[in-house]
């Protein structure tokens, strides 16, 4: 299996990074049209938005954080957070699991979705 799995939380807190790189650009490429007002003001602006929308997901996922289960991860033995049933530690991605039923199951993110297959 190729696919590269990380932790709930470090996925959202990479997302809200990109949103502050985007705004940033955005506001870069404004410069560019200082001859026309409108348009500048306007990429200064969105940038400005994206910038405040990684504030706001920064701020969630700091809140969600305070609501995790934190536990000791049995490869590391670094303590790390938890979202849902089924998460990969923070420092190591070893998979970690709450749920005694999906012990030794292959990890799936699926198993956090609250729809019963």
């Amino acid at each position: 299996m190729g696919l590269k799995y990380s932790s709930k939380i470090n996925k959202i807190r990479t997302f809200a990074l990109f949103l502050i790189f985007l705004g940033i650009g955005v506001m870069y490429v404004g410069i560019f049209f200082k001859t026309t007002a409108w348009l500048m003001v306007s990429l200064i602006f969105l940038g400005f938005l994206f910038i405040i929308a990684s504030t706001i997901v920064y701020f969630w996922i700091g809140m969600l954080s305070t609501k995790t289960i934190q536990v000791v991860c049995p490869s590391c033995n670094k303590p790390t957070k938890m979202l849902g049933r089924v998460d990969l530690c923070m420092h190591c991605s070893e998979q970690l699991t709450i749920d005694p039923n999906l012990e030794g199951k292959e990890f799936d993110e699926k198993y956090n979705s609250k729809k019963k297959k």
